[in-house]
């Protein structure tokens, strides 16, 4: 019986607006765009920043460094924060778990980004916890921060249902015990979550 579901935020719950950011930004400033996508990507990592390891203006110079970008550390940021809009629909289905007595929790690998976006357009209050890697000290990437999860909340992992469009964090969140959708769109996740969930 599953008693908590668990949301990735960017490209779940939002437009993926990092993915989508870098991409405008590597076009902007005349670079292969899936090329600088890929770099910046790896970077947040290699740098210790989605863990809060190290602070945003020193990733944004590594990655200058990198790719030979030029741009401000605002232009950058704002390319990206824009895009991350929130997905009505998702917001509701959260609301209708919530009602059915689910828990309900955001699990990101975040920056203090995450903390910025509920600043600007609040939507930490539609969950009952917000999990973000950068105080978290540790990503998706290591399964054993799904363990963690369930046992911050007092659950087994197979009362857990996580969501994210990655599908290697889906596979890491099963090889621990949850349960774990795929998500596609939100059409194709509210015929899946019915597998799961009996109301919501």
């Amino acid at each position: 019986m599953i008693k908590a579901v668990l949301f990735d935020f960017g490209g779940v719950l939002a437009e993926e607006g990092f993915r989508d950011g870098m991409k405008a930004i590597g076009k902007e400033e005349g670079l292969d765009p899936d090329d600088f996508y890929r770099i910046a990507s790896e970077l947040v990592y290699q740098t210790g920043y989605i863990t809060g390891g190290t602070d945003e203006h020193s990733y944004w110079n590594t990655l200058r460094e990198r790719t030979g970008a030029g741009g401000r550390d605002q232009q950058f940021r704002e390319e990206i924060l824009k895009r991350f809009k929130l997905r009505p629909e998702m917001i509701q289905i959260v609301e209708n778990m919530k009602s059915s007595s689910l828990t309900t929790a955001i699990l990101s690998d975040q920056t203090n980004w995450l903390d910025e976006l509920d600043r600007r357009t609040p939507f930490h209050h539609h969950f009952d916890y917000v999990f973000n890697s950068f105080h978290l000290k540790k990503t998706k990437r290591d399964p054993s921060l799904f363990n963690d999860i369930c046992n911050l909340l007092n659950l087994r992992p197979e009362e857990a249902l996580f969501v994210d469009d990655n599908p290697g964090n889906a596979e890491r969140a099963e090889s621990q015990g949850l349960k774990a959708i795929r998500f596609k769109g939100v059409i194709e996740f509210q015929l899946e979550i019915k597998k799961f969930v009996e109301t919501y």
